[in-house]
């Protein structure tokens, strides 16, 4: 475009010349010559030795903070002496601390380094749990549920933030679908896991619920001291890789990942994230993807219950929906990866809760059981993948790694908080069909598919614009993200949709 050497920029700059800076800054700094197979290479030693370990670590997670629901369907509630709505106000306070505890608990990964940090985190966690099978009484409970979620809180936002210092921007989702289907592995396995512990008639007339919360427990502390002898603090620090490994591992995130490579915190700097309105909208994101995961999570037992199953088959028949929500998360993070796009799957990934809960809903549970129980797989289908998919586009677009750790460490929680929502519209007086809680969940879920299209319709128009603007086209990954820091205000910045 002709015109374009008469349009300056900020400071008096012409676009011709930042666009020479920064076609000099990407070959110089950004696009080092990586080799195929040696990348290749780091790519298997990573998804071998460390996405594993990361998986089993979350599975835990995910069991210690779920298991609740499972031990209620073996009348934990009722051996407790629970009354009223206590046990809505159980699950509900563990969200407290949950949120409050986050940010500050991530910033503090970020500072010490999340390979040292993470295994404290199990390792407090996988206690709380033990403390769950000894409790007597509500208040007992309630306590150690306090104590749970702080120790939970800085978790996912932290193993988020580690991948980022590992994997490129288009590897991320599919490396994060295969960790986050440990929690539809765990929602399935732990109905299968309480199944067979439910059946241990002990001598000592210890009800069986309590060996759910001992065996979850005493494997997630083991768990989690392996994770403090093998989780490397970095891909320089990777005993599995050699020493031109882990050369071009650091080059691979410099070039597609983070501005600056072990970037020292600062706080002002991290929170500047918040001052674009685009970091609000994916906020709000987060509390209508929250709403159907967090119904999932604590209440999929009641909702498969109300077809009429007694407590064995309820935990079996949980299985086969969480196994269906594990693959639909695989297949549209890999399939979002190979596009290198975000918003229309999550919008996707959405549409399947709104359409589950309104056919649960609607139906008439005595003439269409099959169709309801077919509801359910659709509610699981669409409850981890929006949180995966959304983590990913934000950390994506977030070049900064401490603006990266913030939004992460806010974004996470505000999701997980919605288990406060969902933990008092699921109230015992709507007992069985829960009405007011299916439509309300369906309500945020198609919220959430429109501001997601409208969301990654504007990042389309304005990396459109930018364009016009620079006169050339740049696609998001021409430019590395070495030299974009101030993400956004940087003329060659490009939204990764």
């Amino acid at each position: 475009m002709q015109e374009s050497d008469n349009i300056t920029i900020s400071g008096g700059t012409s676009v011709k010349d930042e666009e020479q800076r920064i076609e000099i800054s990407t070959v110089q700094i950004g696009f080092q010559a990586i080799d195929p197979a040696v990348e290749k290479t780091i790519g298997w030693k990573l998804d071998t030795c460390l996405l594993p370990l990361l998986t089993l670590m979350y599975l835990c997670n995910a069991l210690d903070k779920g298991n609740v629901a499972n031990a209620k369907t073996d009348g934990m509630d009722v051996d407790l002496g629970f009354v009223g709505n206590q046990y809505n106000i159980l699950l509900s306070v563990f969200f407290v601390p949950f949120v409050l505890s986050a940010f500050p608990v991530t910033m503090i990964g970020k500072i010490c380094g999340p390979a040292r940090v993470l295994p404290i985190l199990m390792l407090s966690f996988g206690s709380m749990t033990l403390l769950m099978a000894a409790c007597q009484n509500f208040a007992g409970m309630m306590t150690v549920r306090w104590f749970l979620g702080m120790a939970e809180s800085g978790f996912f936002p932290l193993v988020i933030y580690y991948l980022t210092t590992f994997y490129r921007r288009g590897e991320l989702a599919r490396r994060l679908g295969i960790f986050y289907a440990a929690f539809n592995i765990a929602n399935a396995f732990s109905g299968l896991l309480a199944f067979g512990v439910f059946q241990i008639h002990s001598a000592t007339s210890l009800e069986p619920w309590r060996y759910l919360f001992i065996i979850e427990g005493a494997a997630t502390v083991t768990i989690s001291l392996v994770a403090c002898l093998v989780l490397p603090r970095s891909p320089q620090t990777a005993r599995f890789l050699s020493e031109e490994e882990r050369r071009q591992g650091l080059l691979r995130i410099q070039q597609d990942s983070s501005a600056i490579v072990d970037e020292k915190l600062s706080l002002r700097d991290a929170l500047r994230v918040f001052l674009h309105p685009v970091a609000w909208v994916w906020m709000v994101l987060a509390i209508c993807m929250g709403i159907p995961m967090q119904a999932v999570a604590l209440f999929l037992p009641q909702i498969v219950q109300r077809l009429g199953y007694g407590t064995v088959k309820t935990n079996l028949f949980t299985i086969g929906p969480n196994v269906a929500g594990a693959a639909t998360l695989l297949v549209l993070a890999y399939v979002s990866d190979y596009t290198r796009i975000r918003f229309a799957y999550l919008a996707l990934a959405l549409v399947f809760p709104f359409v589950g809960f309104v056919l649960y809903a609607t139906l008439n549970l005595d003439t269409q059981l099959g169709i309801a129980y077919f509801a359910t797989f659709l509610m699981c289908m669409g409850s981890s993948a929006p949180s995966v998919l959304l983590a990913t586009w934000y950390n994506n677009n977030t070049p900064s790694e401490g603006r990266r750790s913030a939004l992460t460490a806010v974004g996470i929680p505000l999701g997980n908080l919605m288990g406060v929502v969902t933990s008092n519209i699921f109230l015992p007086q709507d007992a069985p069909t829960y009405m007011p809680a299916l439509v309300t969940t369906a309500v945020f879920s198609g919220l959430g598919v429109l501001i997601t299209v409208a969301l990654g319709g504007w990042m389309w128009w304005d990396n459109r614009h930018r364009n016009i603007a620079l006169g050339k086209v740049l696609r998001v990954e021409d430019v590395s993200t070495e030299v974009l820091h101030e993400g956004p205000g940087h003329p060659s910045f490009r939204w990764f949709l």
